[in-house]
């Protein structure tokens, strides 16, 4: 029908052609460029990482839709918190032979080439990674080398690429610690001393930087996969396109601070739990100082630890923010950002998600920016704009300040080429007052208001407030 009308427009009205081929070319999409164009993004590298700010995204959960598509229409707003590297929970097909729930698990992936037909098309895929990349985003995908699901083709094309029992059947990953399945039923263990699996998954990786143009991966489980396996296959994604590389593991996981060598990121685990057990009255700010002295600081300044409240494994199996930190939520998130390291924050904890989001079905969130997203969107404009801020190998210079309560209250200063930021907070749930010999005249972050802070001057803080103060 659409034709004929078309048809009859031309027969009796040329002069509408025009106006009309107009009106198709504008409802068009953009084509997306096949060539890069380096203008669009600088290449990754450690300058990109000193006031960074990472952000993960659960696709299937962060909207009603679930799609690509869906998040792309949010980028905005996701760059508006300061964020620049985006790191997209695993977007491959999903296995469903022994899957779990509904929709089973994104690291079940059953085609380590494939998109997952419930998020979108590679094309949107593409698009997504695209618009990012003009924003002055980067996008990193979540790479699983562990284990693969049950569906892979490797099953049933190659058997010898998995771990096996004495009676020869492949098997889900074993803890070593206990020699017992981790319950990962939904999926198989992959055999690294089988040489045609390692150049399986090398290709494997190296095509998302070819095809999508990505810049980097989150590797799942990292502290399970070989070293050799890594110095090998990083080096082969080099040749392509400097990256980010950050390692799900720490120096507590086999291989310690040697094998994060070959990550620009990985977790601060102890840190984070730390500030838990802080929260519920088992640690104090003394352990928060031990904790950086012999864990922080041990790491090679080029390497940087996640800081943060959330993840999609904490939201899912340990609670959500408000069950993890109640009151004192706003207080850890602020000190996430103001110390050194790479704040990194979970979709939806930025809208005060109050629920742990189903990890085998569909779910989502209302997206109502209150008081947390301001704070977010204020830290982020702190982190991008103050050199004191930096983190990495040129980092602002970290500076404890002493106070009268130094199991109370956690006070240091940041700074770097001028600029100087103060940090206070009172870590407990009491009132609480206090002194410091430490004197300065300041702006509070949030309202502009002069602060003067003098050795003269006993201080009152509530329970779990924070003061930044800037220059």
């Amino acid at each position: 029908m659409f034709n004929q009308e078309i048809n009859l427009i031309f027969f009796y009205k040329k002069k509408l052609i025009p106006i009309l081929a107009l009106f198709i070319f504008i409802n068009c999409e953009t084509p997306i460029p096949e060539s890069r164009d380096p203008i669009i993004l600088d290449p990754f590298s450690n300058k990109s990482l000193e006031n960074g700010i990472l952000y993960e995204v659960n696709i299937r959960q962060y909207s009603e839709e679930g799609t690509f598509n869906a998040f792309a229409k949010d980028l905005k707003k996701v760059k508006e918190l300061g964020v620049n590297i985006i790191w997209l929970m695993p977007t491959y097909p999903i296995s469903k032979t022994k899957s779990k729930g509904p929709l089973g698990s994104y690291y079940a992936v059953s085609d380590y080439k494939g998109v997952n037909p419930e998020f979108g098309t590679l094309e949107d895929l593409k698009k997504l990674v695209y618009q990012a990349h003009q924003m002055g985003m980067y996008v990193i995908f979540d790479w699983v080398p562990g284990h693969t699901g049950w569906d892979h083709h490797w099953i049933k094309e190659h058997p010898e690429f998995y771990l096996k029992n004495e009676a020869g059947e492949i098997i889900d990953p074993i803890d070593p610690r206990t020699g017992k399945s981790f319950g990962w039923t939904d999926v198989a263990d992959l055999d690294y001393d089988n040489i045609s699996m390692r150049k399986e998954m090398k290709e494997a990786m190296l095509y998302w930087i070819k095809e999508v143009d990505i810049d980097g991966y989150r590797i799942d489980q990292a502290y399970a996969v070989p070293m050799d396996f890594y110095i090998d296959t990083f080096a082969a994604i080099k040749k392509l396109k400097k990256v980010f590389l950050l390692g799900e593991t720490d120096a507590n996981h086999p291989g310690g601070l040697n094998h994060l060598n070959n990550f620009n990121a990985s977790y601060d685990f102890p840190g984070h739990h730390l500030t838990k057990e802080i929260v519920n009255g088992h640690k104090s700010v003394k352990d928060y100082l031990n904790h950086r002295e012999n864990f922080i600081l041990k790491h090679n300044p080029d390497h940087l630890l996640l800081n943060f409240v959330s993840s999609h494994d904490e939201n899912a199996w340990s609670g959500t923010v408000n069950e993890l930190y109640g009151k004192a939520a706003h207080t850890i998130m602020a000190l996430n950002y103001i110390a050194p390291g790479l704040p990194f924050l979970y979709s939806g904890v930025e809208y005060d998600l109050n629920k742990r989001l189903l990890f085998f079905e569909k779910d989502s969130f209302p997206k109502v920016a209150g008081e947390t997203y301001q704070l977010l969107k204020k830290l982020g404009e702190l982190k991008t704009t103050h050199p004191a801020l930096h983190s990495g190998k040129n980092a602002g210079k970290y500076s404890p300040i002493t106070t009268s309560l130094n199991d109370k209250v956690l006070a240091f200063q940041r700074s770097k080429s001028g600029d100087t930021i103060v940090f206070i907070a009172n870590m407990s749930k009491n009132h609480i007052g206090f002194t410091s010999p430490y004197n300065g005249k300041f702006k509070r972050f949030d309202d502009e208001k002069t602060k003067q802070l003098s050795f003269s001057y006993e201080y009152r803080m509530r329970p779990w407030e924070f003061w930044i103060l800037t220059k």
